[in-house]
């Protein structure tokens, strides 16, 4: 799938009032390093929720040509979109989220060679009762996150159907807090899926997602499954971050102005000037993915954004298709109209951004507004 095909919708850069820069060579080093790291064990790719904002239709080929070979999607629509980018046929796709017991939805997995990770015993039933034998499904067994998934003794359960065992391609689990290291939860879910491995002699086992990958007790059985880290995502929160950064934001100043000390700038009248200050106007608020959270007030800052080489904070709420950036110490050729503000670059990355709304990288990611022109940069 080429370049045409995957940004065919694209909002033209003239007509855009943000660009959004996807490095797609930075996602295949990612996926690499990660690889890397694991040891024996293989590396998957997560590419749910569009491949984390960053468009499956370009990320899956870039994996594809790195050597991945197995994805994973939480919903079926996901996988269809998946199965179409890929050039191998035998290329694996799992489905995160389980499998509805409906006929139709069967026959959709069948067709487009999904593999369903199955959650529960009815789905483990329905699945056995109207797939066809042999049709191979992976296991989620349930350690702690109690999200989906099946308990060790339910798995126990599914084990002692011998004829059906050469049909599970995968037995996984989930970490609940492995981006703290120093969790005694890792390591008692670590136990929990080891005890329940053993009912299921030569079935490859995954565990690992990509904070996972970086636990000192190498948890990477047969397969990890990063997601985060691939589009440069800190999987090792508190200390550098590994990864290449992927994305990157920037507008171009809109409109700018001068106010007095003790105006007031956007909805509410929330942020007051303390001084003579210049303001910026940028054309994308919370409608574009910038958290409304991100607003800056008087009682604590928020966001920043880059102009020249000066951070300049946010100056009162994030609106829906605007937001004000206080460039007071910016020289005025740099904070001119037509000069661009960067709002995800080097300086600011997911995981700056997120702290300061008072989130997490992985919202901003996957909030990755529509409205942008998208520039990919090739593997």
């Amino acid at each position: 799938m080429n370049e045409r095909t995957y940004i065919q919708h694209n909002i033209p850069r003239a007509e855009a009032q943000a660009i959004l820069t996807i490095d797609l060579a930075a996602i295949a080093h990612n996926w690499r390093t990660l690889r890397d790291l694991s040891g024996a064990a293989e590396c998957g790719a997560v590419v749910k929720a569009d491949a984390y904002g960053c468009g499956i239709e370009a990320v899956v080929p870039a994996l594809e040509r790195a050597s991945c070979r197995t994805f994973f999607i939480s919903h079926l629509s996901e996988g269809r979109r998946v199965r179409a980018s890929l050039q191998n046929p035998d290329a694996r796709i799992f489905l995160l989220n389980g499998l509805v017991c409906d006929d139709e939805v069967v026959r959709a997995v069948l067709d487009n060679r999904i593999l369903p990770v199955i959650g529960s015993l009815p789905e483990w039933r329905f699945w056995r009762a109207h797939a066809p034998v042999g049709a191979q499904a992976a296991l989620h067994i349930n350690t702690g996150m109690n999200r989906l998934g099946m308990s060790p003794a339910e798995a126990t359960e599914i084990a002692a159907d011998v004829g059906a065992r050469s049909s599970i391609a995968l037995a996984m689990s989930h970490f609940v807090s492995s981006e703290d290291s120093h969790d005694p939860l890792n390591d008692r879910q670590i136990a929990l899926f080891r005890e329940a491995l053993e009912n299921f002699p030569g079935v490859p086992a995954s565990a690992a997602n990509s904070s996972g990958v970086f636990l000192d007790s190498k948890p990477h059985f047969d397969l990890v499954r990063p997601g985060y880290a691939l589009y440069g995502g800190n999987p090792t929160p508190g200390r550098p971050n590994p990864m290449r950064s992927v994305v990157s934001l920037e507008a171009p100043i809109i409109q700018v102005r001068d106010i007095g000390p003790g105006e007031t700038v956007g909805y509410n009248a929330t942020w007051t000037a303390g001084r003579r200050t210049r303001l910026a106007t940028i054309g994308l608020g919370y409608a574009d993915g910038l958290p409304r959270s991100a607003m800056s007030t008087d009682a604590h800052p928020g966001g920043e954004a880059i102009v020249g080489a000066v951070r300049c904070p946010f100056a009162g709420r994030v609106s829906m298709d605007l937001t004000v950036l206080d460039v007071t110490d910016v020289s005025p050729g740099d904070a001119a109209a037509g000069a661009a503000a960067r709002l995800l670059c080097p300086e600011i990355s997911v995981d700056d951004l997120a702290a300061r709304a008072g989130t997490i990288g992985y919202e901003i990611l996957t909030n990755l507004g529509r409205r942008y022109h998208r520039d990919y940069r090739p593997a």
